[in-house]
């Protein structure tokens, strides 16, 4: 069955701030702690629950970290056209201030729900699923203080198992749009990320890490055979407008360099330079998921006397950059013979060579900039005839 519309798209935005609350501290959390802080936040209700929240594992490590996310959002499992979100930090060990920004972003949303017009729209109209750390492991091998260098980056392997490396770098591990032939490993730490997307119909996501000061979107794989040419996914154009946002209301994100000068503090991945088999394209190519890579530190593992000034300068990006998702188009797709609702429908907008799907609901989220945009959904169904 094939369907097609006609959509005129419109977007609008708002943005108003809270006064901060600084209960929970500025430091490096371990993993122990971590986890307690958000079973801390999942207890924590104002005005009589109105914010819900879930604390739930997507697996764990090979060596048993649990790797918890947090969801929050103040509207009901049933209401339709509320896209969820997802917020991953820490996929290099050794870069933790996203891990750390993104716990505070989780008590600051808590705190100022009906409290501040902003975040009461934005969880009224999001759900918000916010992973702190991918990388727990390799953050407890890190060191504070060191800025570059890859002590902690990677996940060490199971030494029983038959990869013939010792340590994979996340960001190197998942299945790529052009290169088909590269096996990705059976890392615990990627399958997880993997079933998390094949369950949960995310629109737009981000991952936080260090090292660097830019807004860096797909694709990152290239098949160019040199660095310097930009990959421009079929979604160049809402991509470039996400990155701007991040960028432009960020105070300092113009790279951390003159070798790093970045226009407009933005940059396509394979332009900047190319990588293969990586989360942000894998996301986009695979899911349809719109993810970008936010660097926001220059150094990867700053003291964390540090953190107050990275959290004050990426409160205002993050906001805004979760606001998008409320942007562009959704709706929901039914079977027009029962009227029930086809989960796992392939949607695509005409002339932009990427499928996304509907949800288990029927539901499908788009982000797409003001304009006029054909939709064609494909819905493949199994007929039983009856012997």
């Amino acid at each position: 069955m094939i369907a097609a519309k006609n959509i005129l798209i419109t977007t609008c935005c708002f943005i108003m701030f809270a006064a901060r609350c600084y209960c929970l501290e500025f430091e490096y959390h371990s993993n122990e702690e971590l986890e307690q802080v958000l079973r801390n936040f999942s207890t924590q209700t104002d005005d009589a629950g109105a914010v819900k929240t879930e604390l739930y594992s997507i697996g764990k490590t090979y060596k048993g970290t649990e790797l918890w996310v947090f969801e929050l959002t103040a509207t009901d499992d049933e209401t339709l056209g509320i896209p969820n979100v997802k917020l991953v930090g820490n996929m290099h060990g050794n870069e933790p201030v996203g891990r750390e920004i993104l716990l505070h972003l989780i008590e600051y949303l808590l705190d100022n729900y009906n409290k501040n017009e902003t975040i009461t729209w934005l969880l009224n109209n999001t759900r918000l699923h916010i992973l702190p750390s991918l990388n727990p492991d390799g953050f407890a091998e890190a060191t504070e203080g060191l800025c570059r260098g890859n002590n902690g980056r990677f996940v060490r392997v199971d030494p029983e198992s038959a990869i013939p490396e010792d340590l994979i770098d996340l960001n190197r591990n998942f299945p790529d749009p052009f290169y088909h032939s590269n096996l990705t490993f059976d890392i615990t730490e990627s399958t997880c990320l993997m079933k998390w997307m094949e369950n949960k119909t995310f629109s737009l996501s981000a991952a936080l890490h260090g090292g660097e000061l830019v807004a860096n979107y797909p694709y990152d794989s290239s098949t160019h055979a040199a660095d310097g040419l930009p990959s421009r996914t079929p979604d160049d154009d809402v991509f470039q407008y996400l990155a701007k946002i991040y960028a432009s209301n960020h105070p300092n994100m113009k790279g951390c360099s003159n070798l790093t000068n970045f226009t407009d503090g933005i940059t396509n991945g394979a332009e900047w330079y190319s990588f293969e088999r990586g989360m942000g394209d894998y996301n986009y190519a695979y899911h349809g998921c719109m993810e970008l890579t936010f660097e926001i530190s220059c150094c990867k593992y700053p003291k964390a006397k540090e953190l107050p000034r990275y959290w004050n300068e990426n409160l205002k990006p993050l906001l805004l950059f979760i606001m998008q998702s409320n942007t562009g188009v959704t709706g929901q797709i039914y079977d027009y013979l029962s009227n029930k609702p086809i989960a796992k429908a392939r949607v695509m907008v005409a002339q932009r060579n990427v499928t996304f799907w509907s949800s288990w609901n029927g539901e499908y989220w788009r982000i797409l900039l003001p304009g006029e945009y054909t939709l064609k959904v494909i819905c493949i169904q199994t007929l039983f005839i009856p012997s």
